[in-house]
């Protein structure tokens, strides 16, 4: 089995210490997110061999489609998971896009498909739908998108959307793959008829094996077989004490008062994955035990201490280079695809990600591998992470 690793854009600044945001509340990180910096990340995971960017869609934090398609010409290979939201574009726009996008980058674009959890952060887009409409309008607009990349001209009259002789003038080759997350009984049907990956959040194996399971059910009636994957913040270090220092280090950076902010806000949230993120450390928070990074280890090596002030993805792998690549095994085994992985600061973490737990998955013969990846030494004290390859400059 081989694996499909992506990284992750941070479109609204990046920082060593975690920065909050998404879900409806703001973002903001000490180094601003250019062009210039976000290449120095995308460069970097295209040398790792990894697949793809995730660039999020929302108002904290940059315009996906813009910032990508400036970023497709500071590489060469490497795809982008450009995240969107179904009920602020027209589908025959979003698929024009998409085709003019695959024309001048051809293969290297994915699309990741945000229906949206949060009512008030829609309202601010002109967007007044409950969440059972959203998914409602959602599937009708995949359904007009499909049909529109394969070449038909389509008249469409539904409950949200009103299509009329719309056709494209060029056609994405190869078309986009569509990736699609959500943990309401609404996202289910949608996923399974759509997706052709099916995403989740960082929770412990089990509950992601179930949510396989339930996902995998409900495709099967439409006849299709969805990949799947997670999204997953990492933390990795030559030794196990390393990385926990260094989430101790993270969790020392957050006041009472920063986390309790950003808990209110997410408790606005409609959505069933945030809840379930939210629920991984609502004990620690309750009784105060959160300042111990260890106290949030909600399962071996999984750590809920991101969630405590980042909406959206909240877990993080910890531990040793080793540790981490067998968790990532562990996910695999239960039938994980592919994994969308990102740390504090973006860049660093990367190498400590690629120097570190790629050559263990190589051996194991979970990711093919790179130049980059096969020669690095799994471990060293002087710790090569930071040397960049030729022409490419040193992460600070």
């Amino acid at each position: 089995m081989t694996l499909t690793l992506h990284w992750f854009l941070p479109t609204y600044g990046d920082s060593r210490y975690i920065v909050g945001g998404g879900h409806g509340l703001p973002a903001g990180g000490d180094r601003r997110a250019t062009i210039g910096y976000l290449s120095s990340i995308v460069q970097a995971a295209e040398e790792f061999g990894f697949a793809s960017a995730l660039t999020p869609t929302g108002a904290w934090c940059e315009d996906a489609w813009l910032t990508t398609a400036m970023l497709a010409r500071e590489t060469e290979r490497l795809a982008f998971l450009v995240a969107f939201r179904p009920g602020l574009i027209s589908p025959t726009l979003a698929a024009q896009m998409a085709a003019t996008f695959s024309l001048h980058a051809p293969g290297r674009l994915l699309l990741n498909v945000v229906t949206g959890g949060e009512a008030h952060e829609q309202r601010a887009y002109g967007d007044h739908l409950d969440k059972e409409e959203r998914y409602t309008r959602c599937a009708e607009f995949l359904s007009v998108v499909r049909r529109l990349w394969a070449g038909e001209t389509v008249t469409h009259r539904g409950t949200h959307l009103d299509i009329e002789a719309a056709c494209l003038p060029t056609l994405p080759d190869p078309v986009p793959p569509l990736y699609f997350g959500g943990s309401s009984r609404a996202a289910g049907p949608v996923a399974a008829e759509h997706a052709d990956v099916y995403l989740t959040w960082g929770e412990p194996v089990d509950a992601v094996a179930d949510k396989i399971t339930w996902i995998r059910g409900l495709a099967d009636r439409h006849g299709r077989k969805p990949r799947f994957g997670i999204r997953l913040h990492v933390i990795t270090r030559d030794t196990a004490e390393e990385a926990w220092t260094q989430a101790g280090r993270l969790l020392g950076a957050l006041g009472e008062d920063v986390v309790a902010a950003a808990q209110a806000g997410l408790a606005r949230s409609e959505s069933t994955g945030q809840q379930r993120m939210i629920a991984l450390h609502q004990q620690t928070r309750g009784d105060g035990s959160w300042r111990d990074a260890r106290a949030l280890e909600v399962a071996p090596n999984l750590w809920a201490g991101v969630g405590l002030v980042r909406g959206g993805a909240g877990t993080a792998l910890v531990g040793s280079h080793a540790e981490v690549a067998d968790r990532i095994a562990d996910y695999a085994a239960a039938g994980i695809d592919e994994f969308v992985f990102s740390g504090y600061p973006h860049l660093e973490e990367l190498y400590w990600f690629g120097e570190g737990v790629l050559p263990h998955l190589v051996r194991r013969g979970l990711f093919p591998g790179s130049a980059t990846a096969s020669t690095s030494s799994s471990s060293s004290s002087s710790h090569n992470a930071f040397l960049p390859a030729p022409g490419r400059r040193r992460p600070g």
